[in-house]
């Protein structure tokens, strides 16, 4: 029986962990951050819906130990939405799951292709909606074929997506449902969603998936988690070919933990931190770096949003995620309709939100007011219930000149370099999100919408899906990791991860980061 090292208690790391445990591996798990109470999921939800506190400080993120500078031309606000802990981000995570287009996997939409087609991922896209649990239903025509039904039926259309619909049936806008890491019905042994409406940045029924689920099932089986114990760097044997140990801090106490394998699940932003920091003789820029390529390819997704109010009720906050979306322009982002005129600029692709979240939060009105009474609830009246949004997401070409690098100048809570990430919108990007708040504008016109505000070209943020960093090639001078997600330098290490994609298409990055993990592992207990 081997001995596998996991760096990371998030999804990748979980679901690595538990499929290595059934194939009778050793598995011991080192997580930077702490084991959350579920128990005191209630009161974070408290907290959260609070104006006095933010998401991060709501998942204990801060401090020297998440310490980070963004030098590049447009600040990145890394710790706004990264959890470290058991379960990583997904404790916090909006929970849409859905698969890469067939044309991402190509390099057709925003290349380079992927070493990997869509048929190489597909068993185990549907084996990451299984262990998941996600409610979906096959009512997208643009989204890659499928092999059987979702776990869960989808949820239903909201209030506010039926809102939409005849206006998006006017501009020609297709609308269908959003596949959800989130219980419709039981399953998994956990109870269906309550509608708490707090879903990001915390679900206190449970009923979203969250990665302490798989880690529980894998320490069940054997699996060992430390948590609180960050590595500080991997130690290769006298060959300088394999990863002989991991040092790690626990305790106040530097340790070390001796594997046959090493696999690193700590999101594009640590993973490649770490393999700098790992750098030694046999690897003077970093470990698995010959390409010089560690760090570099950071991408993300670009928000486009726009909204405002109407002359009616719109039930928005009464359901804390998002049910209907489109693909529309996904493959083909300056396809016109009879109502939009078409494009023939230089695109990415991107997909629209029918957003279930809009306008201000009455219980922040409520509590920084002044008013009581019947004044409060008149004001609150007049101010909320009749607003109503669209959001979309934009995919980001990869370029070598965004990437993650260490800051010298700049130390943690060990005395480590920080992570700087060097980012900048480029002009596509710019482009594809005007482009996108054109249709949005399109659509919300055609619904009546007194549109108040917009977000896109000037004024857009990250989705904070780290991308690319260590990104897949066949050839080792074109990137870290081979497609089976080892190192092209280092024969027993692995890196399940967003980090390793060599485009993230414009859909969210947790399913296939979920199917690599399950591929990753098999690869690894191949291999061992």
């Amino acid at each position: 029986m081997s001995r596998v090292c996991v760096v990371g208690a998030g999804p990748a790391g979980a679901l690595v962990a538990d499929r290595l445990a059934d194939r009778g591996h050793d598995v011991t798990v080192l997580e930077a951050g702490p084991r959350f109470d579920p128990g005191e999921d209630r009161e974070r939800m408290e907290r959260a819906i609070r104006p006095a506190h933010t998401d991060p400080e709501v998942w204990e993120m801060g401090g020297d130990r998440d310490a980070f500078t963004a030098s590049g031309p447009h600040y990145y606000p890394l710790n706004v939405s990264r959890v470290k802990g058991v379960g990583g981000s997904t404790n916090h995570w909006q929970g849409m799951v859905m698969r890469l287009h067939e044309a991402d996997l190509a390099g057709a939409n925003n290349g380079p292709a992927w070493p990997l087609s869509y048929e190489d991922l597909r068993p185990y896209y549907l084996a990451a909606e299984r262990a998941l649990g996600v409610a979906g239903a096959s009512d997208n025509p643009y989204a890659p074929p499928r092999e059987e039904p979702h776990p869960m039926p989808a949820f239903p259309p909201s209030y506010s997506d039926s809102l939409f619909a005849e206006a998006c049936e006017a501009v020609g806008v297709d609308m269908h449902s959003v596949p959800n890491a989130r219980n419709s019905e039981p399953y998994d042994d956990r109870s269906a969603c309550v509608g708490y409406g707090t879903c990001k940045p915390v679900c206190a029924s449970g009923a979203k998936y969250s990665a302490d689920h798989t880690i529980a099932k894998a320490e069940a089986k054997g699996v060992e988690v430390v948590a609180e114990a960050p590595v500080q760097r991997l130690v290769t044997d006298a060959s300088g070919e394999r990863v002989a140990r991991a040092e790690y801090v626990t305790e106040g106490e530097t340790r070390t933990l001796d594997a046959d394998g090493f696999v690193l699940a700590a999101g594009g932003v640590e993973i490649p931190r770490l393999l700098l920091l790992s750098a030694d003789d046999a690897h003077p820029d970093g470990l698995a770096n010959s390409s010089g390529l560690v760090g570099r390819y950071f991408h993300e997704h670009l928000f486009a949003g726009m909204g405002g109010t109407l002359d009616e009720p719109t039930r928005q906050n009464h359901v804390g995620f998002i049910t209907s979306e489109s693909h529309r322009f996904y493959d083909d982002p300056g396809a016109g309709t009879d109502a939009i005129p078409a494009s023939d600029a230089d695109l990415a692709p991107f997909k629209l939100e029918f957003l279930n979240y809009a306008g201000p939060s009455p219980v922040e009105m409520a509590l920084a007011g002044d008013g009581w009474g019947d004044d409060l609830l008149d004001r609150l009246r007049d101010a909320y219930g009749t607003h109503v949004a669209m959001g979309g997401l934009v995919g980001q070409p990869p370029l070598a000149r965004n990437r993650i690098r260490l800051d010298e100048s700049r130390t943690d809570d060990h005395g480590n370099p920080v992570p700087d990430v060097v980012w900048e919108i480029d002009a596509k990007t710019r482009r594809t999100l005007a482009r996108a708040n054109e249709i949005q504008r399109a659509v919300l016109e055609a619904m009546g919408v007194d549109i108040g505000w917009s977000v896109g070209p000037e004024n857009t943020g990250p989705a904070y899906h780290h991308m690319g960093t260590t990104r897949m090639s066949r050839d080792p001078d074109a990137g870290v990791v081979r497609p089976d997600c080892r190192t092209h330098d280092v024969a027993n290490l692995w890196l399940p991860s967003s980090s390793v994609f060599p485009n993230g298409g414009a859909v969210n990055p947790t399913l296939t980061i979920a199917a690599l993990a399950l591929r990753t592992a098999d690869a690894v207990d191949s291999a061992l």
